[in-house]
């Protein structure tokens, strides 16, 4: 997976936009307690996160792989593009979908 967009929220989860068109919240809450994290315990600190694509990063130095955040991810929808495509195509009472 690779991050498009992270926005932090007010209680230490994380909304995630995937490139894939995914779209979840992450919960740091289970790592505050880590060394590494602890400063993320400061809500203005914790807001300060930066997006690197296959990780996000803080500059306490504390930083999450794509691949834990996919793993830990809980969706709240998918963005599909060709999907919404579709239906407005159907919508607008074409016969025949374009691509095939």
């Amino acid at each position: 997976m690779r991050i498009a967009e992270v926005k932090p929220n007010s209680d230490c989860t994380l909304q995630i936009v995937a490139e894939d068109g995914r779209v979840g919240i992450f919960d740091v809450t289970p790592y505050l307690e880590l060394e590494a994290f602890a400063d993320l315990k400061n809500k203005d600190a914790f807001a300060k996160v930066i997006n690197g694509g296959y990780f996000i990063e803080w500059d306490c130095g504390a930083d999450l792989s794509a691949d834990t955040i996919e793993a830990h991810l809980t969706e709240k929808y998918r963005i599909i593009a060709n999907r919404i495509f579709a239906l407005v195509w159907w919508l607008r009472g074409a016969s025949s979908f374009p691509c095939g």
